[in-house]
């Protein structure tokens, strides 16, 4: 039998992270490339989820996700940003928010339909509009000359906007805080995007998963918090990030009704339900660990400083993260040739790994993005001390 699959699914080949993660083990490298933390997730969480498979909820949970954490979710986003979504129908549990997001573009978008996205981009955003059977189009984060990445309001709303009427983009998928650079959609970007999405008649899809993990003193707005946005937005997060549970797949939509029905049509034939024991554990984290997750914060805040200084020691160009697990560094002037050259290299003759921003672009031979490799600080501090001395001595040898 010589099937391989269907057309738009053919090129997909291993993740860059299982790649990368496996390069790390074969090499004993210090793998700075997934965003796996180090740090152990709160006390009382660990402690429910134990005791809840100790009790026997071992079976499954309702379809749309516990009404307990559902509550949970609505709960702290409104204490966080006073914005408010009613937990019964405006709120569904799912495994991560990378299902929260497929389920999303395949119960929200046609064949055939387009589908603008942000690069670099999250890989599961690609390969969940080829599922739909959409077509994508990119518009480019550029460094500007202050070291912040930036959209260009004039090209975002070409992309949505298209070529006519025929050709408006259906949805737009955004993240911010952003994956890998850290940067955060200002606020004109955001009304730039909200403005083409409104008069395109396109839904937005913002993932939102690093949203409690900003810096600086930063703020985190989500566009559904713009005029006439609520209605035409899906928000994607996760406890995943904020609880250092990435492993427990415990993401959540909120939209308003009539989209968390389409996105639930598309959800319940993919898993039906995350696990029932880690439901109750995530409530309690929501409820109760507001203070851990500051204290979280303020340690990543410290390890992203380590990193993105010493980066800059060994002569790298890195644009400040302000938020996240991930700083991205042009490693050009190392000259180890283009980012997935340079990435070999130094998991082979420094014992590090980080993962190349081409994986996450359309074009990898876009200068933009050629020597970008993306390191992560979501580690033990010892862990990036010590990937920056091997860094050092491979580069002065």
């Amino acid at each position: 039998m010589h099937n391989r699959g269907v057309n738009r699914l053919r090129h997909y080949g291993e993740t860059i992270f299982a790649t990368m993660s496996a390069l790390a083990a074969e090499t004993g490298s210090i793998n700075l490339g997934q965003g796996a933390p180090d740090f152990p997730a709160p006390r009382v969480v660990l402690e429910e989820a134990q005791h809840q498979i100790a009790i026997g909820n071992n079976q499954y949970a309702p379809g749309r996700g516990t009404m307990e954490l559902r509550s949970a979710i609505t709960d702290e986003r409104a204490r966080r940003t006073g914005q408010h979504f009613d937990p019964r129908t405006e709120c569904l549990v799912t495994v991560g928010a990378t299902e929260a997001i497929a389920a999303a573009v395949i119960g929200l978008v046609e064949p055939g339909e387009r589908v603008v996205i942000v690069e670099p981009y999250y890989d599961s955003y690609e390969a969940a509009i080829s599922l739909a059977g959409a077509r994508r189009t990119t518009v480019a984060l550029r460094p500007d000359a202050r070291g912040n990445w930036r959209l260009d309001p004039t090209e975002i709303r070409n992309a949505i906007m298209g070529r006519g009427e025929d050709d408006r983009a259906a949805m737009i998928i955004i993240n911010s805080p952003h994956n890998p650079t850290g940067a955060i959609l200002s606020a004109e970007e955001l009304s730039a995007i909200a403005a083409a999405a409104r008069d395109a008649g396109a839904l937005v899809l913002s993932d939102e998963v690093y949203e409690r993990l900003v810096f600086d003193g930063a703020s985190h707005h989500s566009i559904s918090e713009s005029a006439g946005m609520r209605e035409r937005t899906i928000v994607a997060s996760s406890a995943g990030k904020t609880f250092n549970i990435t492993g427990w797949k415990t993401g959540w939509a909120l939209a308003p009704e009539p989209l968390i029905e389409a996105i639930l049509r598309a959800k319940q034939f993919m898993t039906y339900a995350g696990a029932a024991p880690m439901q109750p554990a995530v409530t309690v984290g929501l409820n109760e660990c507001d203070g851990g997750v500051g204290r979280l914060r303020d340690t990543l805040q410290l390890n992203r400083d380590a990193l993105v200084n010493g980066l800059r020691d060994l002569g790298a160009e890195v644009c400040d993260p302000h938020a996240g697990y991930f700083a991205v560094a042009d490693v050009s002037s190392w000259n180890l040739g283009d980012a997935p050259q340079a990435v070999h290299t130094l998991a082979y003759e420094a014992g590090v790994v980080g993962i190349p921003v081409t994986a996450f672009v359309d074009d990898p031979g876009n200068p933009i993005f050629s020597s970008l490799v993306r390191f992560s600080f979501c580690k033990d501090r010892g862990a990036v001390e010590e990937a920056l001395r091997r860094l050092d001595a491979y580069l002065r040898r």
